[in-house]
This record gives structure tokens, C-alpha cells and sequence, in this order.
């Protein structure tokens, strides 16, 4: 009787096993129609998850990312929270996949992408639903707007600051160009001065960012925990603005919030208030976060190539000197003809996306 015991448990061991290896083979070797590029899917379910979250101190392309490249090239696959996927670095297949979307692509995110960002956000809608929010947030800023209201008022919003930032001993650069970027960009899409509001929105923004690019296990004290934290309370505090907006329908229209608004007032609506609500919110952190590090990076690339700076500040000083009046503001025309600077910002961003 107990020889038959263990023979039926060896059978149940080697059972198992045998289905383990065989489950590990299929998740390193899928089946699919067409052929793979090369690269690794890592261990069973995690994938190699653990080496993208490592956390890169530098402005250069990400370890997990330039390893891969250096071994498989511009294509390759790997698998990144519990799902396959192949990444492409090939200037040709990315443009190709973009002019495709929607035909023989069709984009789509994680789940904890979806968490972070919201369900109903932008990056997760297709087709018309894409359009229509498309064609709203060029109002903001699209180029006419851009040319007529947004260019001045950013021009008064950076003198302001590099005037404060003058009269003190030192700056945080990253720090200060975020917090007058999201001044900016608030004041605009929801009327908001920090000033003038008992909520630190820019706060739980940065809570946010610190945790984006973690381990997605949401556990108090982690990253993740924090960034997801830190996503609750600015969305407190914009479905607030709407619930009173909603309940004052006499108040006129004077930011991109009341436009959204607008919208949601129409007798057969096409937006929700969730896709509005999560649109503010992807509003407000690409704005700024992107921004301020292109520009954070672009001080330091300019610090370090002195003769760009020089070349850059000709440009400027030109401009000022063919002006009647030297203390005017920045005009479209002015604007258009910096050619060397905008080479130079399409550098520093393109740096900082890599």
C-alpha cells in the first residue's frame, strides 16, 4: 500500500513538473502567426518587469532599454507587467505604425496604464470619440490660439519668475521651472492660482510623477502607492470644480474647463464627465512635466556647449536690439524668426524623450 503511495505521489510530482516545463516553453516560445524579432520574455508572468523599473540617474537612454538594442537591435521583444510586447526603437516602423493607427494598429495600454491615467483618458479612446477631444484641446493650443493669447502670456510668465528667480541666492532649476509651468497651465485650463486656493494641486501632481514609473503593486509606503495617492486627490479636486461649475450655470466662460463644460451641458452630450475629468488630468501633468524637463535638460546641454550658448544668445540679443521699444513682450513675428532656437529646443527635447 505505501509503494503505491509513492509511486502515486512521484507520478503526480513528475506530473507536474512535466506540465510546468511544458507552461514555461509556451510562455517563452508563443505561438503566432508570423515571426517574432528576437529578444527575451524573461521569467513566467513577470517578465523582465523588474530590470525596466530599475531607476536611471542619467539623461541617456534607459539601461533596460540601450542593453536590448546593443544585443537585438531596433526591434525586439521582451514581456513588461504580465504581457508581451515588442519594442521598437526604427524611426521607419514607428512612423509607419502611427500613419497606420486606427487601420491595421490600433493603440492600446495596460491595465495599470489605465489605472494611472484614468480609463476614459485620451490615449485609451479611438475613432470619433478621438477626434472630437482632439479638435477641443486645439482650441487651447492649437496654433491661432497659440499666436493670439498663449505666446504673451507665457512670455509675462517667465519674465515674472526669471525676475524672482534673480533676487535669490539660488535655484532649484527642475523645481522651479515645473512650478511655473503648471502655474501657467492651470491658471489656463482651470482657472487656478495657488495663491488663491486651499488645495496644493501642484503637490499632489508631483506625488504623482515621483511614483509614474514604479513597480505597479499598490501598498502603502511603495512608489506606486504614492503615485496612485497622489492621482485621487487631484481628481478630488477637479471633480469639485466641476460640481460647482455645474451648479452655477450663469458663470461665463473663461478656461478650457468651461469649455468641457459647455460641452457637457449640450442637450445629447458627447462627452462624459469622466472622459472630461480624466482629460483635465492628462492635460495638466503632460503639460507641464514634459515641458519642464526638456527645458531643465536644455539649460544643462547649453551650460555644457558654450558656443551654443553664445551662437543663442546672438540670436536673442539681435531680436531686442531691432526693436522699438526694448521692454516690449515677444511677438509672433519675433517668435518665427528664431530659427537656432528652435533647433536648439528640438535637440533638448529630443534628448529628454529618449
Amino acid at each position: 500500500m505505501e509503494t503505491l503511495v509513492c509511486v502515486a505521489v512521484w507520478a503526480a510530482a513528475i506530473a507536474v513538473l512535466a506540465a510546468s516545463i511544458m507552461w514555461v516553453y509556451r510562455w517563452s516560445h508563443p505561438r503566432v502567426n508570423g515571426r517574432l524579432p528576437p529578444g527575451s520574455l524573461g521569467l513566467p508572468l513577470l517578465g523582465e518587469t523588474l530590470q525596466f523599473f530599475a531607476p536611471n540617474t542619467t539623461s541617456d537612454i534607459s539601461p533596460f532599454v540601450k542593453q536590448r538594442l546593443d544585443r537585438y537591435g531596433s526591434i525586439f521583444k521582451t514581456s513588461l507587467v504580465g504581457r508581451p510586447v515588442v519594442v521598437s526603437a526604427d524611426p521607419e516602423l514607428n512612423y509607419y505604425v502611427f500613419q497606420q493607427e486606427g487601420k491595421l494598429f490600433e493603440s492600446w495600454y495596460p491595465d495599470t496604464f489605465t489605472e494611472i491615467f484614468g480609463r476614459d483618458n485620451v490615449g485609451s479612446l479611438h475613432g470619433f470619440m478621438y477626434k472630437y477631444l482632439k479638435s477641443l484641446v486645439l482650441r487651447l493650443y492649437g496654433q491661432e490660439n497659440l499666436r493670439a493669447v498663449l505666446l504673451a502670456e507665457t512670455d509675462r510668465a517667465c519674465q515674472t519668475s526669471l525676475a524672482s528667480w534673480a533676487a535669490q541666492p539660488s535655484v532649484e532649476l527642475k523645481d522651479s521651472i515645473s512650478a511655473m509651468i503648471f502655474d501657467l497651465t492651470a491658471k489656463k485650463l482651470i482657472s487656478y492660482e495657488p495663491s488663491k486656493s486651499s488645495e496644493n494641486l501642484r503637490k499632489n501632481f508631483v506625488a504623482f510623477i515621483r511614483g509614474l514609473i514604479s513597480f505597479p503593486v499598490e501598498i502603502p509606503g511603495t512608489a506606486y502607492h504614492e503615485c496612485m495617492k497622489g492621482r485621487r486627490n487631484a481628481m478630488k479636486v477637479l471633480k469639485k470644480m466641476m460640481r460647482e461649475r455645474m451648479a452655477d450655470p450663469a458663470r461665463q466662460c473663461e478656461d478650457f474647463f468651461d469649455v468641457l463644460i459647455e460641452e457637457l451641458r449640450r442637450e445629447r452630450p458627447v462627452l462624459t464627465e469622466a472622459i472630461a475629468l480624466d482629460l483635465m488630468f492628462v492635460l495638466l501633468f503632460a503639460s507641464f512635466e514634459t515641458t519642464a524637463l526638456a527645458l531643465t535638460l536644455g539649460v544643462r546641454l547649453l551650460a555644457e556647449n558654450p558656443r551654443v550658448l553664445d551662437a543663442l544668445t546672438e540670436e536673442h540679443e539681435a531680436i531686442v536690439s531691432g526693436r522699438k521699444d526694448r521692454d516690449a513682450g515677444l511677438t509672433w513675428t519675433e517668435y518665427k524668426s528664431m530659427t537656432f532656437t528652435s533647433q536648439v529646443s528640438l535637440t533638448s527635447t529630443s534628448f529628454q524623450a529618449s
